[in-house]
């Protein structure tokens, strides 16, 4: 088990950008496939960036695609996700996202065990 903690969110205007960072204790976090989620009130969780192990492969989805990047810190252990070109249907609860599995990478909810509390990010119009 992994325990994951969100920072970073916050209110923004359209067009501005924000830095979300996920802090990881417990287990050995190069072991873990992260991911990123979202989600906005009445809408289901949704995909927005994982990154592999060893953070050389990254994987978004396409409507975050040359706005978002995922990042990590093996030795900090510590995942990122630096927003640029904040819109406003990019608000939601963003939630950090940890699994053992042996992937490259995630995508959907149910393939992740640990999940952070989340952070509200706000963007206005």
């Amino acid at each position: 088990q992994v325990q994951l903690v969100e920072s970073g969110g916050g209110l923004v205007q359209a067009g501005g950008s924000l830095r979300l960072s996920c802090a990881a204790s417990g287990r050995t976090f190069s072991n873990y496939i992260m991911g990123w989620f979202r989600q906005a009130p009445g809408k289901e969780r949704e995909f927005v960036a994982a990154i592999n192990r060893s953070g050389r492969l990254v994987y978004y989805a396409d409507s975050v695609k040359d706005r978002f990047t995922i990042s990590r810190d093996n030795a900090r252990n510590t995942v990122a996700l630096q927003m640029n070109s904040l819109k406003p249907e990019d608000t939601a609860v963003y939630y950090c996202a940890a699994d053992p599995g042996s992937g490259v990478y995630y995508e959907h909810p149910e393939e992740y065990d640990n999940w952070g509390q989340g952070t509200q990010v706000t963007v206005s119009s």
